[in-house]
């Protein structure tokens, strides 16, 4: 832009007024606006030029319609109005189904009580402020990030929608917490839980999430197809149900000898689970199995399908694992000796020469 930014644009006879606004943290836009002669026109580009060609074009439009009535300001519209638009017709498209559906529960539990009525040109950044530092003084560092981005989403799309000029959550401190990440259990764990679980419908539960490394809200789509327990991706946002595959390794057989899963409620689950590991988490079956897959030498290619990570937009397009390769990843690669907690690869010998699968 020039220094002297010109604030008057003139065409067809008439003068319009130019104004240069923000838009985010490091963009600008431009408005053009004439109001004369019982016009009121008004167009808005990131591109001045692209703004003047708007207002040119409106305003030969207003003349041939006759239409010069001012333009009515929008009703004003409640937070909670919006958001319920934005997570129905929005969100749900865009993230797993268990995603938006714990989003959409802390925002009825934390942002609806409190600005749920109110009209969303009203809220003020401090009033934002405020509702975060009262959640961070709980001590709930993790729903504070996500009540502040969920707060972000809605506000970017009330200026994107022209509901609103500025997002509040723009000036609102908040410092990410740092997260806590899982914890592998030991092999001395992992024998305690298996034994104080004995005799219930748990250990099979529990012996299954060990020895698949699912995500706990995998487990309800779970089943026994042959050699495999097939599961849904919980973690693909593609929009397409995608299904990944681990191999039945022989610690997990003896559990499975009626073929079927069937799970309780993961609440359920992670109850029982703290009574017996109460430094533990059930996440850290995930954590274990991930661990055990580097320790004993599985590969990348099958790890990344066993707990269902992606292999990139390339290796996804041209990577399909067979069925008796995954199997073998699943086995002992040195003189079929299997690992005492985990069936999976023995770590290879420094004198193995052979080639890596």
């Amino acid at each position: 832009m020039p220094k002297a930014f010109r604030k008057e644009f003139r065409t067809e006879g008439c003068t319009a007024h130019i104004r240069k606004r923000k838009s985010g943290k490091t963009h600008w836009n431009y408005e053009v606006r004439y109001r004369g002669h019982g016009y009121n026109i008004s167009a808005t580009a990131n591109n001045l030029e692209e703004a003047k060609m708007k207002s040119l074009f409106k305003l030969k439009e207003a003349e041939k319609t006759g239409r010069k009535a001012p333009e009515k300001k929008p009703a004003s519209k409640k937070l909670g109005e919006f958001a319920d638009y934005i997570f129905e017709t929005y969100y749900k498209r865009k993230v797993t189904a268990e995603t938006y559906k714990n989003n959409l529960n802390r925002y009825r539990n934390h942002i609806e009580p409190v600005f749920g009525q109110t009209a969303i040109e009203k809220i003020m950044p401090a009033d934002c402020q405020a509702l975060i530092d009262g959640i961070e003084e709980q001590g709930k560092g993790k729903t504070a990030d996500e009540v502040c981005s969920i707060l972000s989403m809605i506000f970017r799309l009330a200026v994107k929608h022209s509901i609103l000029v500025h997002d509040p959550m723009e000036l609102v401190i908040h410092k990410q917490h740092e997260t806590q990440h899982g914890k592998a259990l030991t092999t001395e764990e992992e024998k305690i839980l298996l034994e104080k679980s004995a005799g219930t419908p748990y250990q099979k539960m529990f012996a299954v999430a060990l020895y698949t490394g699912m995500r706990p809200n995998e487990f309800e789509t779970a089943r026994v197809e042959g050699d495999f327990i097939v599961s849904v991706n919980s973690k693909r946002k593609s929009g397409k149900t995608e299904y990944k595959k681990i191999p039945i390794i022989a610690p997990l057989k003896p559990f499975l000898t009626e073929g079927e899963l069937k799970f309780y409620g993961t609440n359920r689950l992670r109850e029982r689970f703290k009574l017996i590991l109460p430094e533990h988490k059930i996440y850290d079956l995930r954590t274990t199995f991930y661990t055990r897959c580097c320790e004993f030498g599985v590969s990348d290619a099958a790890r990344s399908e066993f707990v269902g990570h992606s292999l990139g937009a390339l290796g996804n397009a041209y990577t399909d694992l067979s069925d008796e390769f995954l199997l073998s990843e699943g086995e002992s690669s040195t003189n079929g000796v299997l690992c005492p907690n985990l069936c999976l690869k023995t770590a290879k010998k420094p004198n193995d020469t052979r080639k890596n699968q």
